[in-house]
């Protein structure tokens, strides 16, 4: 007979899924009430939830995803996706999907895609709608390649060290992952024509309009537009070169840069500071050396005593103790000189401002004052050769000298507060709340299942259940529940529930758990067919203007392939 904790527990657990699939867009706070849920009813303490807080597996993650930051914003990622696509459409999609599976074994993929995006979609060689797909399907494999490679393998290694058992090695996922990939990426160029071709997007009249002269001594000089990456670059685009009062627009490929040079880019001002990254690229607005992180975006305002000047004539820097990085004209495409643009009434500036901007009384009578804007403060010089370098050496610390990755991340994260490539204001608007929520919430519902001997009772009922049936199929069942519900309720949700229920039918079998946790990992992560089971494809949804049905008639047999290589090999590399 069962007790009534375990009834409770037993409906909490369902209640749980049931809210997963109900509110999908929140799981951290069904997971969050389910947890608060335990804790009512005294199936576990506030010790064992502030232990579960701080589960070295979680941290890890944590650390990991805060690292992450300052590597985004370094020039290794635009400088690969600068060479990737070429002439050549086969060798482009090698290089593209190859690249992109690799980076994402060791970085965060979500923001390799993002970085991928906008050069795709911005190529001349290959139609996005061919290529944006295979993208997230290649970051979803990539993924599967190491520990790191995707928060769902992170929060699996989590759980099984709280179980007691040691945590996972950094290539434990490596030979299944590398065998699955290697097949899902032959089948994907056998289904690439049946993605639709999508019309590449135009050039938007909102974008703003921004200034970089090349300087005598920058290494720009003397290489093609192309060689030295400037036209595929995350959305900003090159429209116009002013070369001795000369105007070439539009630009080709092979035209060469020379000194003195004025580049002229549209394309979203948040991207702004990606131009530092280019030795020898002077923004407008570094002539002022105002040139901040936090710009201001206003409007001028009809009577303006600057309407009717250019940007030299007005005197900025003077008026307002501020400097122009971009301009913006609504109805118009603006063409020359950034500083010798004439100021209409209604033109959108961003400012960098100075100290006192904030303080001068002309303030009111020439602007309408919009917003503060956040642009990416991109890394640039030793800083960005420290973050690259530090992170790579970090793993690699990890791995070949064997000491735990939580300490080398530690130091790593510590070292990039220290010289100045990651701020706390950073990390504290963008902690990854949700993600440790779910975690920690996870954990807890497991220990809940502990306490109430739940977990006891599910082991004892497979085993009854299986009695002399085999093994392999309840492997199987846990696979493909994790794969069916990853579609549903998104690949970290899915991990985190399957987890204990995976972890105990093993030990109701009498077997190794290491093959059911594999399954429950690699389940997670095979989201080939929804939009929504995985936060890579929910950006290439978008951005591709792709329907459900381009997933499934490119996704499904993907899929297929996927869960058997996996289910064939992990047995093979983890036995029962």
């Amino acid at each position: 007979m069962l007790a009534t904790d375990q009834w409770i527990m037993i409906a909490i657990f369902i209640a749980t899924f049931t809210g997963l699939v109900r509110y999908q867009n929140a799981p951290e706070r069904v997971f969050a009430l389910a947890m608060m849920a335990c804790l009512s009813f005294g199936f576990v303490n506030t010790d064992e939830v502030f232990i579960n807080a701080t589960n070295p597996g979680l941290v890890t993650l944590i650390l990991l995803i805060s690292c992450s930051f300052a590597f985004e914003r370094t020039s290794f990622l635009r400088v690969v996706a600068a060479n990737l696509i070429t002439k050549s459409v086969v060798l482009s999609y090698v290089k593209t999907l190859l690249t992109t599976a690799f980076a994402s074994a060791v970085l965060n993929n979500t923001a390799v895609v993002a970085t991928l995006i906008s050069p795709i979609k911005n190529n001349k060689y290959i139609n996005p709608g061919r290529l944006l797909l295979p993208l997230s399907y290649a970051a979803i494999l990539g993924g599967t390649l190491t520990l790191v490679g995707t928060s769902t393998n992170l929060i699996v290694n989590s759980m099984l060290i709280e179980q007691g058992a040691e945590s996972l090695a950094f290539f434990d996922f490596t030979l299944i992952g590398l065998t699955a990939m290697v097949a899902c990426l032959l089948v994907l160029f056998l289904r690439i024509g049946a993605l639709p071709k999508t019309s590449a997007d135009s050039k938007a009249d909102k974008h703003y309009f921004v200034e970089a002269k090349v300087t005598d001594d920058s290494k720009l000089i003397g290489r093609s537009i192309e060689e030295n990456g400037l036209r595929s670059m995350d959305s900003l685009f090159l429209v116009e070169i002013i070369r001795r009062d000369h105007l070439i627009s539009p630009v080709s490929p092979e035209e060469f840069i020379q000194a003195g040079d004025k580049l002229i880019f549209t394309g979203d001002v948040s991207k702004v500071f990606i131009l530092q990254q280019f030795d020898g690229l002077k923004l407008f607005a570094q002539q002022e050396d105002l040139l901040r992180d936090n710009l201001t975006e206003v409007l001028i305002k009809p009577g303006s005593a600057i309407i009717g000047m250019n940007l030299k004539k007005a005197g900025f820097r003077a008026r307002f103790d501020a400097a122009v990085v971009a301009i913006r004209r609504e109805g118009a495409t603006l063409s020359g000189k950034l500083g010798d643009l004439v100021i209409h009434s209604g033109d959108f500036f961003i400012l960098a401002v100075g100290k006192d901007f904030s303080t001068r009384t002309n303030l009111s009578k020439n602007f309408f004052i919009l917003s503060g804007l956040q642009a990416d403060n991109m890394l640039f010089g030793w800083r960005d050769k420290f973050t690259l370098f530090g992170f790579l050496g970090s793993i690699g610390i990890s791995v070949f000298f064997e000491i735990a990755l939580l300490k080398c991340l530690m130091f790593y994260l510590t070292a990039l507060f220290l010289f100045n490539c990651l701020s706390i204001n950073e990390i504290k608007r963008r902690f990854p709340l949700e993600i440790w929520l779910i975690v920690m919430s996870a954990l807890t519902l497991a220990t809940a299942l502990e306490n109430t001997q739940t977990a006891v009772l599910i082991a004892d009922t497979v085993q009854s259940f299986l009695e002399g049936k085999s093994i392999m199929a309840a492997f199987v069942a846990v696979f493909l529940i994790t794969l069916v519900m990853t579609e549903i309720i998104t690949n970290n949700a899915a991990a985190a529930l399957i987890f204990p229920i995976a972890y105990n039918m093993a030990l109701g079998l009498g077997v190794s758990p290491l093959p059911f946790v594999m399954a429950v990992a690699f389940g997670a992560s095979g989201s080939f067919v929804s939009p929504y089971g995985y936060q890579t494809n929910v950006m290439v949804y978008n951005a591709g203007n792709y329907s459900l049905k381009d997933f499934i008639k490119v996704g499904l047999p993907i899929s297929i392939t996927y869960s058997l290589v996996v289910l064939y090999m992990i047995p093979r590399v983890f036995p029962f």
